[in-house]
Order: structure tokens, then C-alpha cells, then sequence
């Protein structure tokens, strides 16, 4: 009774949808006003290299992507930014122990310094007196020099130490090459270091 019957005739204000306007509307990128490409349009689309043929068009880009991704590391330096440190400072125990070892005061910052003074006193101080003995001033300055150098050193142990514990505490395991890593980087000098010290002096890690 409310059925539609069999024989009744379609609405003629209603006209079946052609087969353009399905794909049009199943089409997400299709617009309004838009035609939608052929499947020729669209296969050629497909077979395009992601590498230009033209040799000097893929070194220009290669020599700009080259240039982003040195822009961004250099950014990364900067900020600590993870995703684009080199692989050599990635991870959340680099990070740690990186942390660490800005967050202490070092012997090793200073190595740098003394060596050079060292340098400037051999030119400055003779290496022998007027009535042509030794001059002991030299081997003053060389001794003063090995006996830093030793206090480095005892300091890079006992750090190198403490640095193990803790990322053991937090991490559970120590990555290799981490330790090495604290220890080299507590041999530059703070404002040289890169990355960069996120934190201050006193600033301990959690």
C-alpha cells in the first residue's frame, strides 16, 4: 500500500549522475569548476622521475636540500633541537651527559689556555742565562704544566665515574661511547662546546 509500485516511471526532474560526476565527487582534490583530469592526465602525473632528467637542475637541487639540512643541524646546535643534531649527539643519554658535564665546573676547560701560555713562555723565557747555565725557570713552567695535566686527568676519572652512575640510576644501562663522550666534551672550553650548554653551571640534571 506505501510501497512504490513496479511500474512506476522515474521523476524526470531527476537525471541519473554520469559516470565524469561520480569520480568528480569521490575525488577529494577535484574544485568546484574544476574538470577532473583523464586517467591519461593522471598516468603521465604518476610516471614523472622524482629526479629531474636534466643533471643540472637534480645538482641544484641536491646542493639546496644540502644546504637546508646544514642550516638546520646548525640551528640544532644552537637550540638542542633532537630530530637535527648529527648522529654523534643524538640521544637521550648524550643529552644526559651533556647536561652533566655543563652543569659542573671542569679542570679539563682550561687545558687549552695552558698550553698556549705555555707556547708564549718558551718564546719569552731563554732557555739559558747570561754566563750561558740552564735556566730553571723553563722546567719551573713545564712542571707546573705536567702537574695540571695529572689534576685533569684524576678529574676526568672521578667525573667519568659519577656520570656512569648516574646514567645507570636513570637510563638502567649505559650506551657505549656515552661516558667517552662526557669526558671529551669536559675538555672544551663552556662557550666553545657544541652543542651548545642548555643549562647552567649548578643546574644538575634530574
Amino acid at each position: 500500500m506505501f510501497g512504490r509500485k513496479k511500474d512506476q516511471a522515474p521523476d524526470p526532474q531527476v537525471t541519473p549522475a554520469s559516470d565524469e560526476q561520480i569520480a568528480r565527487s569521490k575525488d577529494p582534490r577535484s574544485a568546484k569548476g574544476v574538470p577532473t583530469p583523464s586517467r591519461k592526465d593522471q598516468e603521465e602525473a604518476r610516471k614523472r622521475p622524482l629526479v629531474p632528467n636534466d643533471r643540472a637542475a637534480a645538482k641544484v637541487i641536491a646542493r639546496d636540500a644540502r644546504r637546508e639540512e646544514q642550516a638546520r643541524m646548525r640551528r640544532a646546535m644552537d637550540t638542542g633541537e633532537e630530530r637535527f643534531l648529527p648522529i654523534r649527539d643524538k640521544g637521550p643519554q648524550k643529552r644526559y651527559a651533556r647536561d652533566f658535564v655543563d652543569a659542573r665546573f671542569s679542570l679539563g676547560e682550561f687545558v687549552m689556555f695552558a698550553a698556549l701560555a705555555i707556547v708564549l713562555l718558551t718564546v719569552v723565557i731563554p732557555t739559558r742565562n747570561a754566563d750561558g747555565s740552564a735556566n730553571d725557570s723553563q722546567l719551573i713552567v713545564f712542571g707546573l704544566f705536567w702537574v695540571m695535566v695529572a689534576f685533569v686527568a684524576i678529574d676526568t676519572w672521578l667525573m667519568s665515574r659519577k656520570l656512569k652512575r648516574q646514567i645507570t640510576a636513570k637510563f638502567g644501562s649505559v650506551d657505549p661511547g656515552v661516558v667517552w663522550y662526557g669526558s671529551m666534551r669536559s675538555m672544551q672550553f663552556r662557550r666553545l662546546r657544541l652543542p651548545k650548554p642548555m643549562v647552567k653551571r649548578g643546574e644538575w640534571p634530574s
